[in-house]
């Protein structure tokens, strides 16, 4: 997850960079052209390349590529989240007018589309039913009033479960690596795919395949563990479950995106964006495995670089990671996507750029083919193209291989999507029966001592722990349909004959929001009094604790 501090600076860049740098260009197609614009290109041509559905793709691309101006091209590899402000209105409506204005030569990727990111209403989530019609505004947009009509490309958190109002909810990665059962993990990913294709999503930032070697990193249950056989047999688990075996995909299938690439699960000091100051030999024996396993065995097309660096260089530089093993050792065909932020943060944090136009060209060089999640870096590529300080060709490789998703994607033939069906898809019985399963299988008892099964005399017991109330789904999790607290169910299934009686007992931070990056910790004397209260009802007579 990104850092807050990053989110400042990124909205005062794009606000020039974004918007000035990509500021002129040819009027929409349904609009008469002035006599300075150049006219659309179906208006004096016959039906491009391009848009033939049964023409190889990467000739479509080729075609598409050379019909586009540098600015487009630049928009391409780009992304909005949040600056979503530029094509919505204040109450989160999509404004096709604004974003005309303020996008003229279209726009690659939109980060997280369900949430209102950018306007009165963040914080909020949009349901099934508003984020597909929202979706579908947009490509009609993108579609019908951009000049070359390139649908615009859409991603969602998917870790473990689909990160959206509405979206069915699983156990966490960890969680689900504790049931040994790839079939189960292929399975669960494969509802997270289709609910959040339902919406006209086409990537899921997910799996993580990082092997988790350090417990101070706060990120240990995003990761299926510490053994790179068990991380690889899961990974490519769930890679085949969001996106299935075949490219194109197929309807209800979407990109897999293998995170993050690499040392990313043993930096120095557990520290998020710490180095991993280790040798090659410790590189190819416990975190590149993972990796080369999901790209021999699948059709993965969108890898993240990790936010650290190794030896010095941060991985989105990294030419001898992404080029040389990545896409040398190892042939991988699709692109590189940056994490959020990590671009500018070569020149922020690890200080190896002058600033964020420097760090855009050599993360481009290096490799990476979009940036997430603002454009912030990559806008700035026009104008270092204009300059001299980067080629033209070079930008085309970027943009060739992400053109290239969007084709196999299908979104140039089936860019909408059936809000009824959307809605009917997403957190119905079927998946909810999945993740009751899952829940039950990823169990994992250290140790009993007699306390379970409960006594059928028990007659008064006691609930005590802060997470027994509320539904704490871990990190990369929204709101389900369905949801039930742990002294709910514990209610439920004893039933009226047992007396359930709850304590809070303790409270490590005021806020268990898993996206707040702020920590306020609990005050030592509530927790003392919250104790005090645990200690009492533990104490009721005939009470069994649990």
């Amino acid at each position: 997850m990104a850092l807050k501090r990053a989110v400042s600076s990124a909205a005062v860049v794009i606000a020039g960079a974004l918007v000035a740098l990509l500021a002129v260009g040819a009027a929409p197609p349904h609009h008469k052209p002035a006599k300075h614009r150049p006219k659309p290109a179906a208006a004096t041509t016959a039906t491009p390349l391009y848009k033939n559905a049964t023409a190889p793709i990467d000739k479509r691309v080729e075609d598409l590529l050379k019909r586009m101006t540098l600015e487009e091209k630049v928009a391409q590899i780009v992304t909005l989240w949040q600056n979503k402000d530029t094509i919505l209105a204040p109450d989160g409506a999509f404004d096709p007018a604004k974003a005309t204005a303020q996008l003229p030569f279209g726009i690659g990727q939109i980060a997280r589309p369900s949430d209102l990111q950018g306007t009165k209403l963040e914080g909020r989530g949009r349901n099934t039913r508003d984020a597909t019609a929202l979706i579908n505004a947009i490509q009609h947009w993108a579609v019908e009033r951009t000049r070359l009509g390139i649908p615009v490309f859409f991603h969602e958190e998917g870790l473990h479960g689909a990160v959206v109002v509405d979206g069915t909810s699983f156990p966490q990665a960890i969680a689900l690596a504790s049931t040994w059962d790839p079939d189960l993990v292929r399975r669960v990913n494969a509802v997270t795919g289709r609910e959040l294709a339902a919406r006209g999503v086409s990537e899921v930032l997910s799996p993580v395949v990082d092997v988790a070697r350090d417990p101070r990193w706060g990120r240990i249950e995003e990761t299926f563990g510490e053994d790179p056989y068990l991380v690889g047999e899961m990974g490519v688990a769930a890679i085949e479950g969001l996106q299935g075996d075949s490219l194109p995909l197929a309807p209800g299938k979407v990109f897999a995106t293998l995170k993050h690439m690499t040392g990313h699960g043993q930096p120095e000091s557990g520290t998020n964006v710490g180095p991993a100051p280790y040798a090659e030999r410790t590189l190819r024996e416990n975190f590149f495995p993972p990796f080369e396993q999901a790209v021999a065995r699948t059709n993965v097309r969108a890898v993240m670089a990790s936010y650290n660096e190794i030896d010095g260089i941060p991985s989105h530089a990294n030419k001898w990671l992404l080029g040389t093993v990545l896409r040398g050792e190892w042939g991988y065909k699709g692109a590189v996507v940056s994490d959020y932020f990590a671009i500018e943060q070569m020149a922020e944090i690890h200080h190896i750029a002058a600033d964020i136009p420097s760090a855009a060209i050599r993360s481009l060089r290096a490799g990476v083919d979009l940036d997430n999640p603002n454009g912030v870096a990559f806008s700035t590529l026009v104008a270092s193209v204009k300059a001299g300080k980067v080629g033209e060709k070079e930008i085309d490789v970027a943009v060739r291989r992400f053109l290239t998703l969007k084709f196999q994607a299908g979104l140039f033939e089936h860019p909408y999507q059936d809000v009824d069906a959307a809605d009917a898809l997403t957190g119905n019985a079927e998946a909810d029966a999945l993740a009751t399963e899952a829940a039950r299988r990823s169990i994992v008892l250290l140790k009993n001592d007699g306390t379970l099964p409960l006594s059928k005399s028990v007659r008064t017991l006691a609930v005590i722990g802060p997470n027994a109330l509320g539904t704490h789904l871990g990190g990369y999790s929204s709101v389900p349909r369905h949801t039930i607290d742990i002294l709910s169910g514990i209610k439920a299934k004893l039933g009226a004959g047992v007396n359930v009686v709850y304590s809070e007992g303790a409270r490590i931070t005021e806020s268990s929001e898993w996206g707040a990056d702020e920590v306020k910790l609990a005050d030592p004397a509530e927790n003392a009094q919250r104790i005090k209260d645990a200690v009492r009802v533990a104490r009721m007579p005939t009470s069994s604790c649990w």
